[in-house]
């Protein structure tokens, strides 16, 4: 079996990782240091200052003390201390729960603030139908706010978490604007698709299903439904947090196997109004170029001088462009004494690095929350976002085969073949699969429309002291049309042309109450928290098309006017409704503020299921224990926190098709009969799918340990966890028993997969001054995934797109083995004539499909991310860095550049001719096109500088801060294609593809110029 051998090795990251984080922090306050210094005699003086908390209230008692020297003072019951020093010298001052601080003299008057020295602990974190402090917390959560999100353009929220939270892995499927984003948590825990974490926007549980219309295949392959989180306006978002554990997800039972993210969005704060005005300007190209050969180096490798056709051009550049992206932000926060107010508009225009593709979105939010009654009684609160969404999108369909997609056609045009003709139209290859793709992008127009509205309005009531119930309801509203032409043309695809309307209406409707009673009783502290919820699901589709239509330009545009020209080739439609009823509850207990207890239970009925199986149950059990409260703990001046956490729980996955419990059935010649004499053949009832009254849930069972702490002050803190999740219960389409109607059909199977490993976030503040603070995160996970007691010998997907590999998979699940394992035959070079050599596996002289080797494997074995910040007086630098290792990549884009194309007029890959490759080799899937994925990349840079407002003497600007960013900046690679990040969507037969790049669109590396103003 192959084994994959780490990039970078996990001991080499580990001693990198520390040496960083240790520098400078808290071993640097215990090892002695001795320094000669020459200096000049100082003139001193009265300094008086004053200390105060970070509230701006004066802290009486704090130790001030000239550093280097044994000069010191305490402040006063007003907080203020005088003391004789000079300019330039440093005072290091300290009060007891307050973090220390070491401030330059700059004058003779100072104020000080201090920050809480538990500030980190007191922090309040977003969790399932309710909120904790991070000293409370038992299970796996990690929460971002808004200094923490990846920087620069950021069409959908998910891509805000890439690199920033261990264990948490975010893949584009693709590069264009508006695309689909693969976000897994703590790996893979499906075999089927269905992978990716439930999404809880201000309380309201989003559907996973596609929220805008896909395309049709006019013969170009069809391309998927675009991110359905694009929707939202990432400036609103306050703040996201990831539930990883059983414990933390659990209380959304049935959607929280994969995890969930909670995504909350901005409200008004304490203070004046604010008006903010946030602008960018972008500009972006694509990150890699394909090697392919030159004109000059392709005249020099072929045969046949017929395929010289006098041109010199670079397909690559042609297609590609520098692409603009404008991003204008506008919000209005106010907070009262009974209420706040958020509201915002903005807009964006992305243009999408090949030409004529693009994303345009306007949004509007409001949120708004108002208290009434006595004392605050009664709250309600609205959220309520609009979004109206513009897509251009371009051929290059994710089922398409090996002649189907724009990329591929570009890379594979023979370098010598000019765009045009002399008389100015475009060049026509004359080849059935190959063809010009500039003029692919001339007769094709893909434009998507969706409106989507996200809303709910909450009411809290507090009954009694403690006591308060909660009413939540909200809708989902999307309705999306995407109108896909081709115009009659020169080639095999659609030569007289097609138009298609697929229109989408999706609605979602939300419905919850509950109760949270909290209560102490003397040292014991108590939540109870109990609840109803139902949510319904209502999606609906049509579909109608036309061929035959005019020439392009001639009348209106079929979408515009779809009876104007074409006959109707065919129309379609569907609806369906699924509902999901639940009954939640959970109880936190703290002891003394030591010993803490979480039990959550859910009960979910869903419509997806099977008669006998209605209703699922999800239980969790958490414990944590702060020893930092402990006596024997309190007395070490070094330790600020530590807690012990451990959790046990099960949460459901009900990401499957609507109705496969149920019976299918259709009408079929192939299963008539002759009723009369006139033999007339009248059709048969045919069984489609074979009902399955047993079918439940995939039950996720997961076991995580972590110690959260903080030393030194708060210079060094993090958390480290183990984790161990099992997916059993699996849910897959299998080969049904003999006598069944069908040949397949949907069940639960015995076996498991497994996912395990560890996780680390660490964090230190390495310089807190005045003028300059310094502060570096680093996070990391590993992965180890392992199929186990598959009923069935294997199963396959993947499928790989090439001339003559038609049914060929690529991936492999067996038990024993990783999910995303590759099943492929072993290249082991070329022999003296440039012949393909192949591992003669089963040693019968004959190399066949019988000599394919189970290979692992798609899933990197580590992935991490570091991000660091520096302030300096005015200025500002961030940087965030990612990376994975232990990974591979099947890359078709090479297999469908394989060195025959070059005796058929087409471009071959460079590395292949070099290689001294035959022209007679014939493409076969094998480990020649596997390469490993291993990376490192800085992710995103940001230099900003705040400008001095009260010098510009402009009393309503508040704040003016301008800003560079770059994002996806350099990539430290060996992986040949245009990027080793990218999971292209290449399922067959239900199952997940994983670890595929076939010709996906580029990704991009933007460079941006922004200013945000505060009025």
């Amino acid at each position: 079996m192959y084994t994959k051998n780490n990039f970078f090795t996990l001991k080499n990251i580990a001693f990198l990782v520390l040496s960083i984080l240790l520098y400078q922090s808290g071993y640097s306050n215990s090892i002695p240091t001795r320094s000669i210094n020459f200096s000049k005699p100082v003139v001193q003086k009265t300094i008086n200052g004053v200390v105060v908390d970070e509230s701006g209230v004066p802290l009486p008692g704090a130790t001030v003390i000239l550093k280097g020297t044994s000069t010191g003072a305490s402040t006063d019951f007003d907080g203020k201390f005088s003391l004789q020093a000079a300019i330039g010298q440093i005072l290091h001052i300290s009060f007891v729960g307050y973090e220390s601080k070491d401030v330059v003299i700059k004058s003779a008057v100072l104020k000080v603030s201090l920050d809480p020295l538990n500030a980190m602990l007191d922090e309040v974190l977003i969790v399932g139908y309710g909120q904790q402090t991070k000293k409370d917390l038992t299970g796996a959560v990690t929460q971002l706010s808004t200094e923490d999100f990846k920087k620069g353009v950021n069409v959908s929220p998910d891509n805000l978490l890439q690199g920033k939270v261990a264990g948490v892995r975010v893949v584009q499927s693709s590069g264009e604007p508006g695309a689909g984003v693969n976000v897994s948590i703590r790996g893979v825990g499906s075999i089927r698709s269905g992978s990716s974490p439930l999404f809880v926007v201000d309380g309201v549980p989003l559907s996973n299903n596609n929220v805008s219309a896909a395309s049709p295949n006019v013969g170009l392959g069809s391309s998927s439904a675009k991110n359905p989180l694009n929707f939202l306006n990432t400036s609103d978002i306050a703040s996201i947090t990831v539930l990883k554990d059983a414990s933390a997800a659990a209380i959304y039972g049935a959607r929280g196997s994969n995890g969930v993210v909670i995504i909350t969005t901005k409200k008004g704060k304490t203070g004046d109004v604010t008006i903010t005005v946030d602008s960018y300007l972008s500009v972006a190209s694509v990150i890699k170029k394909t090697d392919v050969l030159s004109a000059s180096e392709y005249r020099n490798a072929i045969t046949e001088p017929a395929y010289d056709h006098g041109g010199n051009t670079d397909w690559q550049d042609e297609l590609l462009r520098s692409a603009v992206t404008q991003n204008n932000n506008f919000s209005f926060a106010k907070k009262t004494e009974t209420g706040n107010y958020y509201t915002s508009l903005s807009f964006m225009d992305q243009e999408g690095i090949v030409e004529t593709s693009g994303f345009k979105r306007t949004t509007a939010r409001l949120n708004a929350e108002e208290s009434f009654l006595d004392n605050k009684r009664l709250k309600v609160k609205v959220n309520l976002t609009a979004s109206q969404i513009n897509e251009t999108g371009v051929p290059n369909g994710a089922n398409a085969g090996s002649d189907g997609q724009l990329i591929i056609h570009a890379l594979m045009a023979n370098p010598t073949q000019p765009v045009f003709t002399e008389d100015g139209g475009f060049t026509n290859f004359n080849l059935n699969q190959n063809y010009n793709p500039m003029y692919l992008l001339d007769i094709y127009d893909d434009h998507t429309q969706t409106l989507r509205v996200l809303g709910n309005i909450e009411t809290t009531f507090r009954i009694i002291d403690g006591l308060e119930y909660k009413f939540n309801y909200g809708i989902d509203r999307s309705v999306s049309e995407r109108n896909s032409t081709i115009y009659p043309n020169a080639t095999d695809r659609t030569p007289d042309g097609a138009y298609v309307q697929n229109n989408l209406d999706s609605q979602s409707t939300l419905m919850e109450h509950y109760l949270t009673y909290r209560f102490d009783l003397n040292k014991s502290k108590f939540e109870v928290l109990g609840g109803f919820s139902y949510q319904e699901f209502d999606f609906s589709g049509t579909n109608f098309s036309l061929t035959g239509i005019d020439e392009q330009g001639t009348g209106v545009a079929p979408e515009y006017d779809p009876g104007y020209s074409g006959e109707q080739s065919g129309v379609g439609g569907y609806a369906q409704v699924n509902e999901l009823q639940s009954y939640f509850g959970r109880l936190n207990y703290n002891f003394d503020d030591k010993y803490l207890l979480t039990a959550s239970l859910r009960a979910d009925g869903s419509t997806r299921f099977g008669e006998n199986n209605k209703y699922g149950y999800f239980p969790s059990f958490a414990l944590g224990w702060n020893l930092d409260n402990e006596n024997f703990i309190t007395e070490v001046e070094d330790i600020d926190q530590l807690k012990l956490r451990m959790s046990w729980g099960q949460t459901g996955n009900q990401e499957v098709q609507n109705k496969i419990t149920q019976a299918s059935y259709s009408q079929s010649a192939s299963g008539g009969y002759y009723l009369y004499d006139d033999y007339n053949l009248i059709n048969g009832i045919v069984v489609n799918r074979t009902a399955n009254p047993d079918l439940k849930w995939e039950v996720v069972t997961q076991l995580n340990v972590g110690v959260d702490f903080s030393l030194w002050n708060n210079k060094l803190y993090g958390s480290l966890d183990y984790y161990n999740k099992t997916t059993t219960d699996a849910i897959l389409n299998i080969p049904s028993e003999p006598l069944s109607p069908t040949t397949t059909v949907w069940k639960n199977i015995d076996g498991k997969i497994v996912n395990k490993g560890f996780e680390f976030s660490l964090g230190t503040n390495l310089v807190t001054t005045e003028d300059f603070s310094w502060n570096v995160d680093v996070n990391g996970a590993t992965l180890n995934n392992e199929i186990q007691d598959l009923p069935v010998s294997e199963l396959y997907s993947g499928s790989v797109a090439g001339p003559g590999l038609s049914g060929v998979s690529a991936n492999i699940y067996k038990s024993g083995y990783e999910a995303g394992s590759f099943f492929m035959l072993k290249h082991l070079g070329f022999d003296a004539d440039g012949n393909d050599i192949f591992e003669d596996f089963n040693d019968d002289s004959v190399i066949n499909s019988d000599d394919r080797q189970i290979f692992e494997g798609a899933l990197p074995n580590f992935t991490f991310g570091l991000n660091t910040n520096l302030n300096y007086k005015r200025w500002d630098l961030s940087l965030a860095f990612i990376g994975q290792t232990g990974g591979i990549l099947v890359n078709n884009t090479n297999l469908a550049l394989n060195i025959n194309n070059i005796v058929s007029d087409r471009n071959v890959l460079s590395q292949f001719y070099n290689d001294g490759a035959s022209f007679t080799n014939q493409p076969q899937l094998s480990t020649l096109y596997m390469e490993k994925s291993d990376f490192i990349r800085l992710n995103n840079a940001r230099i900003g500088y705040s400008v001095n407002t009260e010098g510009l003497k402009l009393d309503w600007l508040q704040g003016l801060n301008l800003y560079v960013s770059g994002q996806n900046i350099f990539t430290i690679t060996n992986y040949s294609g245009f990027d080793p990040l990218v999971n292209s969507p290449r399922a067959s037969g239900g199952n997940q593809s994983i670890g595929i790049d076939y010709t996906t669109y580029p990704s991009s590396r933007s460079f941006l110029l922004g200013a945000t103003l505060k009025l």
